[in-house]
């Protein structure tokens, strides 16, 4: 009983049986029709009228029409066929529903009651009520008893109907509910992939959509979370299986237990702790929850230093780095470490892409809603095809390259995390053709929050 059509279809019922209920009282008091109206009080009342109707006319012409729409009114049954009938100042009858009564004195016909008529003080005739002649039953009250019968019926057909109405709205309006429950049912039991159609009111319909849209989430949430699981056992597993060997090939003194073997040793503990540390910073930036220490920098001095850091190996390598400002240099709240983090990371694979000759170009340009900061390289450049991939998690463009040239392919993903929670975003561009290189270019917004 405690479902939702349930309740909705006995409220529906409860205000048809409520209205059903009004109608049949209605038309039962209009079919019994037994007011009990006082004579002597509506003979007064009609006596005052007929008193306006001459005073305004100065003659009874017409004055019959009054007395034919009072007598329908007036309750025959409840006082015994009484019938109104009028006279002149003379009492002379003028008016009498029986045609042969017509012309005779007051004194001549038998009366209930007799009302003076007045107006300004003089008696200008009698409004009299007499038994009327043995007839059946009035028309009027024929009618008014088929008129409640009539409503009686409509009444008991309507509510009956409207009650089944209620019953079908309730199941269709309550069907999409039923549906989001059994789809939330299926999301908690894994089923990711389950959607709701999108169907109802407009109020339904934006539930659904809001639905689908949570499982969608949650099912690409799902679809990274296998996947950074599968990547994280795969790049775990050669590090570890070469420990192991290695630790394994010592204890059978295959290897010697010298200063060499455990400095490469040491080289893959290493790895693995940049890899715990990286994936640890990744998951952090992606959930919102990077700790970011903002304050006032001058973007052109970062890059500046950055810059200067990378210079000796750019020179040792024989590759032209050049820096371009603006004049006019902004001063942002931002995670001056973590920025410095990001341009270190394209710096580093532009120099590791760029053949000796070649030239890197880092350049600032600010503009009146955003700043923008670039990376441009005249390498190998990056194939069309990878482009969309290159800031997914351990995303290699050339597969078999080693960790030791490229890393672990989680760089430019914890670059793009960074930037996003400074509010920016980073993009890629390269035509895939060498000496062309590529562009990474960092788009920040001119007023960073705080």
């Amino acid at each position: 009983m405690n479902k939702l059509w349930v309740r909705l279809s006995l409220g529906f019922s409860a205000v048809v049986l409520a209205a059903v209920v009004v109608v049949a009282l209605t038309a039962f008091l209009v079919g019994r029709a037994d007011p009990r109206v006082d004579r002597v009080a509506a003979s007064r009342r009609l006596a005052t009228e007929l008193a306006t109707y001459h005073q305004a006319r100065q003659n009874w012409a017409g004055s019959e029409l009054i007395l034919v729409g009072a007598q329908t009114m007036f309750d025959k049954r409840a006082e015994r066929n009484l019938e109104f009938f009028l006279a002149d100042a003379g009492q002379r009858i003028i008016y009498h529903p029986q045609a042969e009564q017509i012309g005779k004195s007051l004194n001549q016909v038998a009366q209930v009651e007799q009302v003076p008529i007045r107006t300004k003080g003089q008696t200008i005739g009698y409004l009299g009520l007499g038994p009327a002649q043995a007839q059946g039953p009035a028309a009027p009250l024929i009618f008014v008893s088929f008129l409640g019968r009539v409503l009686l019926s409509v009444a008991f057909i309507t509510g009956i109907s409207a009650i089944i109405f209620g019953i079908m709205m309730s199941r269709s309006l309550t069907a999409p509910l039923n549906n989001l429950a059994a789809a939330a049912q299926a999301i908690g039991a894994r089923n990711l992939s389950q959607r709701v159609e999108e169907k109802g009111s407009d109020e339904l319909k934006a539930v659904a959509r809001s639905f689908n849209e949570m499982a969608a989430t949650l099912e690409l949430a799902e679809r990274l979370r296998r996947n950074l699981l599968a990547d994280v056992a795969h790049e775990l597993r050669t590090p570890l299986s070469i420990l192991q060997g290695n630790l394994r090939a010592i204890l059978d003194e295959v290897y010697p237990l010298n200063q060499a073997e455990m400095a490469r040793l040491y080289e893959h503990t290493r790895f693995l702790s940049r890899l715990v540390n990286d994936l640890h910073e990744l998951a952090q930036a992606e959930a919102r929850q990077l700790p970011l220490h903002r304050q006032e920098t001058s973007l052109a001095q970062l890059v500046k230093t950055t810059a200067e850091s990378f210079r000796p190996g750019a020179d040792e390598k024989d590759v032209t780095l050049d820096v371009v400002l603006p004049d006019d240099s902004p001063s942002l709240q931002v995670d001056p470490a973590r920025l410095t983090q990001v341009l270190q990371n394209l710096l580093a694979n532009a120099l590791r892409h760029t053949p000796a000759g070649g030239k890197i170009t880092l350049q600032l340009e600010t503009g009146p809603e955003a700043v923008h900061l670039a990376v441009a390289d005249t390498g190998e450049g990056i194939p069309a095809e990878y482009l969309p991939h290159i800031f997914d998690r351990f995303y290699r463009t050339d597969p078999a390259r080693s960790r030791d040239r490229g890393g672990a392919g989680l760089g430019l993903a914890i670059a793009r995390a960074i930037i996003e929670a400074h509010d920016g975003r980073i993009t890629a561009t390269s035509s895939g053709i060498p000496g062309q290189g590529s562009i990474f270019t960092i788009q920040l917004p001119a007023q960073t929050n705080m």
